[in-house]
C-alpha cells in the first residue's frame, strides 16, 4: 500500500481503537457524556419550536434514534443533526484549547445516533468516545493556528473526520474501509467562523452538521467505494485546501497519552475566549468586594485570537453575547456569575450592562499572544472613583491545569438538567445510568 499521510493517520488511529482502555479514561469519557446530555437537554428545551419545524419541513420521521429532550424516534443522521445543534447552543459543551474547537459535540452526537440505531452497547461506545475525540483533537492540533485563521471553524470540519473515525471505531469496521469513511468525511467536512459574526445564531449548525455528516459518511462506508489515495494530504487533499502548515509529529505520534484528558470542561456559558476575563472580573468583584455601580472603566488585555470578533460592544441576540467579552465581563461583574440564565432576554436587556458596555474595552497584549497555545490568558483591569484593581488569569477553571472536579460537574449536570425540566428521579438516574454505561446504555438511551 503506497504511504501517504492518511494511510499513516488510519495507521494510528487503527491501533489507538484497538487497545486496551484504562479505567481513568473510561470515567473522562463517561463525565464528558454526562455534560454532553445537560447541554443537549437545555438545549432541546430552549429550541423546542425550531426543532419541530425542522421535523415538520424535512419529513424526517421514521428510525431508531432519539432526538435527546423530545423523545422522538428519527433515522440517525436527523438525530445527529438536531442533537449536535442542541448541545452547542448554549456554549456550555467541552473544548480544547491546542485545538481550537468543541470536540465532544459533533462525536457523542455522530455515536449516541449510530449507537441506538445500530443496537451498540456501553463498551462499544466508550472506545468511540475515546478514538472520535483522539482524532477530532489531533487533526484540529495539527492545523492550528493556520486554520482558523484562514477562517474555518474547526468544530465543523475536523469534527466532522474525527466523529465519523469514532463511529466507526465503536461498530468495529474492518481496516480496509477506514480509508472510504474518511474520504467521505474530508470531503463533507465544513464550518465558517462568519457565521459567529453580525448576530448570527448558525454557529450551533456546524457542530450539528459536522455530527450529522460522521454518521452519514461513515454508513457511506459500507458501500466499499474506493476513495483517493490521500483524502487528507494530497494536492488538493483537507491539510493543503483547509490546513496550509501541518504538524505531522502532532497528527501521527504514539504514545500512552489520550487526547481527551487535555479537554476543557466550562463552567460559564460565553465562548472560552471569555473566560479568562470572566474569572478576572469575579476576582477583582469578590477580592475587593468592588460594586457594579461604582465601575467606571473596565480594561481587558488579552491574547490576539480572543479578540477578532469577541470586542463588540454591541449585542444582537444571544448569540452576539456569548461571543462579547465586553457583555461577559458587565455580566459578571453583576449578576456575580455568567450561566445560561445571564443570557436570557431580560439580562441582555439589562439597560445597566448595555450603558458599562460602553466604557469596556479590549485589547491585545502582545505577551499574552506569545503564550498561545499553552495559555490563554487575560488581564482586567477595573477603574473606579476609589482606586484601580487588576487581576491576571492564566487558566481559567475546567482547564486541565485547572480542572474542574468531579462534584463540581454534577453540579453543573444537576443544574442544567432542572433548568430542562427533567425531575429530580429522571435526572438521578440518568447520572447513575452513565456511570454503569457498560451494563445500561440500552436504557440511557430511552431516558435521555
Amino acid at each position: 500500500m503506497e504511504r501517504t499521510i492518511t494511510n499513516e493517520f488510519i495507521d494510528v488511529m487503527w491501533d489507538f481503537s484497538h487497545k486496551e482502555i484504562p479505567r481513568e479514561i473510561i470515567d473522562e469519557c463517561k463525565v464528558s457524556l454526562l455534560d454532553y446530555i445537560a447541554c443537549a437537554n437545555l438545549g432541546a428545551k430552549l429550541l423546542y419550536k425550531e426543532n419541530r419545524e425542522w421535523l415538520n419541513s424535512f419529513g424526517r420521521n421514521s428510525g431508531w434514534s432519539s432526538v435527546i429532550g423530545m423523545k422522538e424516534k428519527v433515522n440517525a443522521g436527523c438525530a445527529a443533526m438536531l442533537n449536535g445543534v442542541n448541545a452547542h447552543y448554549i456554549e456550555l459543551d467541552d473544548g480544547h484549547r491546542y485545538a481550537m474547537l468543541h470536540p465532544g459535540v459533533p462525536v457523542i452526537s455522530a455515536l449516541l445516533a449510530a449507537a441506538q440505531d445500530k443496537g451498540l452497547d456501553g463498551k462499544s461506545l466508550v472506545r468511540g468516545i475515546a478514538a472520535g475525540y483522539e482524532a477530532t483533537i489531533r487533526l484540529a492540533k495539527a492545523v492550528q493556528p493556520e486554520h482558523k485563521l484562514r477562517g474555518y471553524h474547526a468544530t465543523g470540519t475536523c469534527g466532522t473526520i474525527g466523529a465519523a473515525i469514532g463511529v466507526i471505531s465503536a461498530l468495529g469496521f474492518p481496516k480496509e474501509l477506514w480509508n472510504t469513511v474518511i474520504g467521505a468525511a474530508a470531503t463533507s467536512a465544513a464550518g465558517l467562523l462568519q457565521v459567529i459574526d453580525d448576530g448570527s445564531e448558525l454557529k450551533p449548525f456546524n457542530a450539528g452538521r459536522a455530527a450529522a455528516s460522521a454518521v452519514e459518511a461513515a454508513y457511506f462506508g459500507m458501500s466499499g467505494l474506493k476513495g483517493p489515495t490521500d483524502v487528507l494530504g494530497g494536492k488538493r487533499g483537507f491539510f493543503t485546501v483547509a490546513g496550509g502548515k501541518l504538524d505531522r509529529d502532532v497528527l501521527l505520534e504514539r504514545n500512552d497519552a489520550y487526547a481527551i484528558k487535555g479537554i476543557y470542561r466550562k463552567p460559564y456559558a460565553a465562548c472560552r475566549h471569555s473566560h479568562a476575563a470572566i474569572e478576572a472580573m469575579l476576582n477583582i468583584c469578590g477580592v475587593n468586594d468592588v460594586k457594579f455601580g461604582d465601575i467606571q472603566k473596565i480594561e481587558v488585555l488579552t491574547y490576539g485570537l480572543a479578540v477578532k470578533g469577541h470586542e463588540h460592544t454591541e449585542i444582537i441576540g444571544a448569540g452576539s453575547a456569548k461571543m462579547s467579552i465586553p457583555y461577559a465581563v458587565c455580566a459578571a461583574a453583576k449578576y456575580g456569575k455568567v450561566n445560561f440564565q445571564e443570557y436570557e432576554s431580560s439580562c441582555l436587556n439589562d439597560r445597566d450592562i448595555l450603558n458599562l458596555m460602553k466604557c469596556v474595552s479590549v485589547r491585545e497584549d502582545e505577551e499574552l499572544s506569545g503564550l498561545v497555545p499553552k495559555k490563554r490568558a487575560a488581564i482586567v483591569k477595573v477603574i473606579t472613583a476609589g482606586g484601580e484593581y487588576k487581576s491576571r488569569v492564566d487558566y481559567p477553571l475546567g482547564e486541565p491545569e485547572n480542572p474542574m472536579s468531579k462534584p463540581m460537574m454534577e453540579e453543573k449536570y444537576r443544574s442544567m438538567m432542572d433548568a430542562a425540566d427533567k425531575t429530580k428521579a429522571e435526572t438521578e438516574d440518568i447520572l447513575d445510568d452513565v456511570y454503569h454505561l457498560e451494563s445500561r446504555l440500552g436504557n440511557l438511551l430511552e431516558s435521555i
